[in-house]
């Protein structure tokens, strides 16, 4: 064989073992498109198969309903969920768990508390929504994931999220007192939430005083409870109090929570509590119930180059991140 021939064939060899080798360290950015699967889709709100279904929402600050697409609507959601200068993966992450937070409402719980409406803008029911906030880079967030949802066994998976893990997500029970079966996609993991959070979030400390925890008490049926002493009487997997005793009178951990201000008292990842003067003082790390995917850990994985679909499924362990609509 000539020397020119024999040049050209060490040549062709190598590109193919480079092509090879590339097709191998597939990295997280080039990661195949999500496919397109037949997905309940509730007549109430479909227009047609494969086709972007469309939502009457109720708006609570005006008290009208508006009929809305899909993924208008789910923009506004983005934007009041997370801050719109958001890395774009983290932003497209948030995206593809609030359009699933809305079939599995409207597809399981049949819609909204409000007559007439699918979903609300009621955050208490629903999700945050703020119209205003929406820019382009959550309209390229949305769009670039248009139609997808998660899924686990074919069904749309309870959508949870919250804003700072404190270093690890939760179980369902420990975190929401989630009553129903653990369902198998929630595990408690490893949260790399990013330091440039507020540090109020990553750590945090609240003082309640002996009335507000009493009102709080009574709201839960606890008018006899105690404040001589107060202390974790269980923990969960990630480590958050599931139950607090005052005074031996045992409590719900997230009920509490919520019931004496889930924006003062952060999370059930509790460091010390106890009472001293009369008042309730409790440290702790993270913000939120703690299960499904932390925002701030979205952030830091997206800052580290991991995609959306890449970033649902770290938290949402078996999930499948499929297209309900083009």
């Amino acid at each position: 064989m000539k020397r020119t021939g024999m040049f050209k064939l060490i040549i062709l060899v190598l590109i193919s073992i480079l092509i090879v080798s590339c097709a191998r360290d597939r990295s997280p950015q080039q990661r195949p498109a999500p496919e397109m699967v037949r997905l309940k889709i509730p007549e109430s709100i479909s227009r047609g198969q494969g086709k972007e279904p469309a939502l009457k929402v109720y708006i609570k600050e005006t008290g009208e309903i508006k009929e809305l697409p899909f993924e208008e609507y789910l923009a506004g959601v983005v934007a009041g969920e997370m801050k719109n200068d958001w890395p774009e993966e983290a932003l497209a992450a948030q995206a593809i768990l609030a359009r699933t937070f809305v079939m599995e409402f409207v597809t399981e719980k049949g819609g909204s508390k409000y007559k007439g409406a699918h979903v609300s803008t009621d955050i208490e029911e629903a999700q945050a929504w703020n119209q205003e906030e929406v820019n382009d880079r959550v309209k390229k967030a949305v769009a670039r994931t248009k139609g997808e949802v998660a899924v686990y066994n074919d069904k749309y998976i309870k959508a949870w999220f919250h804003a700072h893990a404190g270093g690890r997500t939760a179980s369902a029970k420990e975190g929401l007192a989630f009553e129903e079966k653990e369902p198998p996609y929630i595990k408690s993991v490893k949260s790399p939430d990013s330091n440039q959070a507020p540090k109020d979030d990553s750590n945090w400390t609240v003082t309640f005083t002996k009335q507000e925890v009493e009102q709080a008490l009574s709201k839960m049926g606890m008018e006899n409870a105690g404040l001589g002493s107060v202390e974790v009487a269980a923990k969960g997997p990630s480590g958050r109090a599931t139950t607090l005793s005052f005074d031996g009178t045992k409590v719900s951990a997230p009920e509490f929570r919520i019931a004496i201000d889930s924006t003062r008292m952060k999370s059930t990842l509790i460091d010390s509590i106890g009472i001293e003067g009369g008042k309730l003082t409790i440290k702790g790390r993270g913000y939120g119930h703690g299960v499904g995917m932390s925002q701030w850990g979205a952030f830091a994985l997206a800052k580290e180059g991991k995609k959306a679909e890449d970033i649902v499924e770290y938290y949402f362990k078996g999930v499948e991140i499929v297209k309900a609509w083009e």
